[in-house]
């Protein structure tokens, strides 16, 4: 008699033998086919701003003592832009019609004022900052010494002055706290420029018309980032309107002249921003200020309109 434990030793070994032969003739179970990895499609390009509302103040006797801030008007008007230009002693009323404006159709609000004008531009400035209304950009010629700070709201403010001035010399800074762009030129050194003749300059109205081309598009340039320049401008030398400076870092064989014509701006800024004197050596990984700009400068373009004296 056949032992029952062996018969169970036997039917088990048989199972697995069959179980073994069914997997070898088996074919293998297809893998899944992969599925194609799909790049996320790319964020759709920021809509560019409205095009600006430029509100332009004459300083007192404007119509005679102003009328560059006109010409520049005109300019800006042939250019496709609404440009109004205004006395100084109506300045709250027209700062209370550009915020109310906005209110209804927002869009980026440029301040330029000449003398008493410029004082004019950072009162409205000061009215938008209790709104919570943006000013885009604030441009100060020669404003008036009674000129308040420059306002947390303001993104970008350039104030183009003669500090021995007595009609205007404004030397406006910034209030604390300030991260917006600032540029400030002294051009006291400059002989052919004066008071009632600084606003006149043809150079400077097509780079104030070209930074208006391009504020609808300059999102991208950070205010972190900004770094506040202050120049003294050497007699006649091209004014260049930068807007702030940014920090870079000095590499191996670098020189305060390499860095100069990389970044197609003059030595003397370059020597300027950093209290260096334009010979100093650099040292790798150092940080430098350079002066930017939205759109560079012509280099032939002339310095301002020429005139008899200082009046």
């Amino acid at each position: 008699m056949i032992d029952p434990r062996r018969l169970v030793v036997l039917a088990a070994i048989a199972l697995l033998a069959l179980n073994l032969g069914m997997a070898a003739g088996s074919p293998a179970k297809p893998k899944p086919a992969a599925i194609p990895t799909v790049a996320p499609p790319p964020p759709p390009p920021a809509e560019p701003l409205p095009p600006p509302k430029i509100y332009l103040f004459r300083g007192a006797m404007g119509p005679i003592f102003s009328t560059g801030m006109d010409r520049l008007s005109e300019k800006l008007t042939q250019a496709g832009f609404s440009a109004d230009v205004n006395e100084f002693t109506i300045c709250r009323w027209i700062g209370g019609r550009a915020i109310a404006s906005y209110k209804e159709s927002p869009a980026p609000i440029v301040l330029i004022g000449h003398s008493m004008g410029g004082l004019c531009s950072v009162i409205i400035s000061e009215m938008a900052a209790k709104e919570n209304i943006p000013i885009s950009l604030v441009i100060t010629i020669d404003p008036a010494h009674a000129t308040d700070d420059v306002p947390l709201n303001v993104e970008r403010f350039i104030n183009i002055f003669l500090s021995d001035s007595v009609l205007g010399g404004g030397n406006v800074v910034a209030v604390p706290g300030f991260r917006g762009h600032y540029a400030s030129y002294d051009l006291k050194e400059n002989s052919r420029v004066s008071h009632i003749n600084i606003e006149k300059s043809d150079d400077i109205h097509r780079q104030i018309l070209e930074m208006v081309t391009q504020l609808p598009r300059i999102q991208a340039q950070a205010q972190a980032d900004a770094v506040p320049l202050r120049y003294l401008v050497p007699g006649d030398t091209l004014v260049e309107l930068w807007d702030s400076g940014v920090r870079l870092p000095v590499r191996r064989g670098d020189t305060m002249a390499s860095i100069a014509a990389a970044n197609r701006v003059p030595l003397w800024s370059l020597a300027q921003s950093n209290s260096l004197p334009e010979n100093a050596a650099l040292t790798p990984g150092q940080s430098i200020i350079v002066p930017r700009h939205l759109t560079p400068p012509e280099p032939t373009a002339a310095m301002a309109t020429p005139a008899p004296g200082r009046r």
